[in-house]
């Protein structure tokens, strides 16, 4: 299965949700699932945004 998400992309999202200290810490697994649930729903956001400007997302 391909990935949905490149590394980047989750790491520039985990900033934006302020939980990015904690991922280069501890790792993925000590980020809450609320914030896992949080950084799913701005990358919809986000693709929702670059839908609305024209960008073709595969």
């Amino acid at each position: 299965m391909a990935k949905i998400m490149s590394e980047d992309l989750k790491y520039e999202l985990a900033k934006e949700l302020g939980v990015y200290d904690t991922v280069q810490s501890e790792g993925w697994g000590a980020v809450s699932s609320r914030d896992c649930g949080n950084l799913v729903k701005l990358a919809i956001a986000h693709a929702e945004e670059m839908l609305a400007k024209g960008y073709k997302i595969r």
